[in-house]
């Protein structure tokens, strides 16, 4: 069986380099916010280019304390898209505000700006765009919106670690760019993690506030705030794996342009496509790239034969075992206003909420296409495309 995540060859690459910094957590006897966190926070945030990194307990706590610090909450509205994990929207909620959803761009999966306008009322505080799969949103057409209203942005980079748009990475765009180290991700921690970025100096403060009880001095709560702190043993870990990120993505966009080679020309396939495609990818200013945290394409009538494969199963089997063990389609998601689904790798539940025959239904229904699927044991990117 091939995983869909291997993460022991990863560490099996740098496991050295991460017990000595394990070590070195557990001899020091300080375990939370301490010397690795500052040095991590330091360098995360020279990575991303801005000045400030808050380290905090997760990605989704990362966009509730983010979104606390510009002072939103209830009675407040932030925009973001509706095709995103659940996540994006749980922050806006646990933050006391109401999340207002609009559609993505087809092609790229990301925000749709010119639909935020159409969604702004009153109560509209911020714009949370999510660069979904890796793949960077259209922040010039964003923030455009967003500043011309007077709104906070705040960028969900959780699948986006080292993306760049026209020659700068994501996070560094908004007000605010939220990241999570859950151990999936292109930068993952060895338990979970997320940071906070920032170019606001007053913001990085509320931020800091915020993460840990309302603490300026210790044991004196100014204001409202969370426990929610990166720990020293995730920050010494995720301080080694930045420094193999660039080259980790470097082979992730290698094997994605061989995804697209493949599927050039095949029948029923629509291949993903990077916001800002009228940039000149040799100029370095301009230049576009993804992530890849997932390589996204778009099958025609895919989700419709898997829907009869199930409908036709006679016999039934745990979902988790046939379908994410064996065939290693994650998740379908439904159709959208072009009629169409989308079929992405994840690493977590197969087929939401449904239940199918014996794994050979589904493998018959693969082995007929003339598109197959192509696995690589060194990377988490996997094909999750077959023609239709």
């Amino acid at each position: 069986m091939i995983p869909v995540f291997d993460l022991k060859a990863q560490y099996a690459a740098i496991g050295g380099e991460v017990q000595q910094a394990v070590q070195r957590v557990l001899e020091s006897g300080w375990y939370v916010l301490g010397r690795e966190v500052a040095a991590f926070e330091e360098e995360f945030a020279a990575y991303v280019g801005v000045r400030h990194g808050i380290g905090v307990a997760s990605g989704t706590e990362a966009l509730q304390v983010g979104l606390m610090a510009c002072g939103i909450g209830a009675g407040d509205e932030v925009i973001t898209v509706s095709h995103t994990a659940s996540a994006t929207a749980m922050a806006v909620l646990l933050a006391g505000a109401t999340p207002v959803f609009v559609d993505i761009d087809p092609a790229t999966y990301t925000m749709r700006p010119e639909l935020v306008e159409t969604a702004l009322t009153v109560r509209t505080k911020a714009v949370l765009p999510v660069h979904l799969y890796g793949q960077p949103a259209d922040m010039a057409a964003v923030m455009d919106v967003a500043r011309r209203h007077g709104l906070r942005v705040i960028e969900d980079c959780a699948q986006a670690h080292g993306a760049t748009y026209r020659g700068q990475r994501v996070g560094a765009f908004g007000d605010l760019g939220c990241f999570s180290f859950y151990p999936t991700k292109n930068l993952g921690a060895y338990g979970d993690g997320g940071i906070v970025v920032t170019n606001d100096d007053a913001l990085a403060e509320q931020v800091r506030l915020v993460r840990e009880y309302g603490w300026r001095r210790r044991y004196v709560s100014e204001q409202v705030g969370l426990n929610s702190r990166l720990d020293e043993v995730q920050a010494a870990v995720l301080r080694v794996k930045l420094r193999y990120l660039d080259d980790w993505n470097a082979a992730r966009r290698q094997r994605a342009a061989r995804y697209g080679e493949a599927l050039a020309g095949a029948p029923g396939i629509e291949r993903h496509r990077l916001a800002s495609t009228s940039c000149d990818a040799s100029d370095a200013d301009l230049r576009t790239a993804a992530a890849h945290y997932l390589y996204r394409a778009v099958a025609e009538g895919f989700a419709d034969r898997v829907d009869r494969a199930v409908q036709e199963a006679p016999t039934l089997v745990d979902e988790q075992d046939a379908v994410t063990q064996r065939l290693r389609i994650a998740h379908v998601v439904g159709a959208h206003d072009h009629g169409r689904a989308t079929v992405a790798l994840l690493d977590q539940q197969a087929l939401e909420h449904r239940r199918v025959d014996r794994v050979e239904a589904l493998e018959r229904l693969v082995d007929d296409e003339q598109i197959g699927r192509v696995d690589d044991r060194r990377d988490e990117l996997r094909l999750l495309v077959h023609a239709a």
